[in-house]
C-alpha cells in the first residue's frame, strides 16, 4: 500500500487560496499547536514565517502551497490525515484569509492501521532547514 498524504484541502479552500495566491504571490501554511485560533492554520506570504528544524513538511495544497507542522503537534497529529478547509468568520490572527471574512479551518480522521503502517515504513516527513 502506497501511504497516504498527511495534507488534503477541500474545494472551497482551494479556491480560496488560489484568490489570495492572485493577490499575495506564492503562499506557505504553518499549523502551530496554540489554542483556540492559534490553532487553526495559518496561511502567510511565501518565507513570511521562517521554517526551522522543529517544523515538519506535511505536503502540499493547491498544486504548490506548502503546509508546514510543528515537531511537537505533529507528535499529537501523526495519525491523523488533516484536511484544509474554510468557513465564514474572521480569525484572530495573521493569516491572509483574515480580510475576506472566511477563515482556514483543519478538518482531520484517523488513518487506518495500514495507513499508518505505509507512513511508518515510508520515508519520515521533511523538516524545516532540510
Amino acid at each position: 500500500m502506497l501511504p497516504p498524504p498527511r495534507i488534503l484541502s477541500t474545494d472551497a479552500a482551494v479556491a480560496v487560496i488560489n484568490e489570495l495566491r492572485e493577490r499575495h504571490g506564492p503562499l506557505m501554511f504553518h499549523q502551530s499547536g496554540g489554542c483556540c485560533d492559534g490553532s487553526a492554520p495559518m496561511c502567510y506570504p511565501a518565507g513570511e514565517f521562517r521554517v526551522g528544524g522543529q517544523d515538519i513538511l506535511l505536503g502540499h495544497v493547491a498544486g504548490d502551497v506548502p503546509v508546514w507542522i510543528g515537531a511537537a503537534q505533529f507528535e499529537y497529529w501523526r495519525h491523523t490525515q488533516v484536511t484544509i478547509d474554510v468557513v465564514p468568520g474572521r480569525g484572530a490572527g495573521f493569516s491572509l484569509e483574515g480580510p475576506t471574512g472566511r477563515r482556514f479551518i483543519v478538518r482531520s480522521r484517523v488513518f487506518s492501521d495500514e495507513e499508518v503502517d505505509a507512513l511508518d515504513a515510508a520515508c519520515p516527513p521533511p523538516r524545516g532547514g532540510d
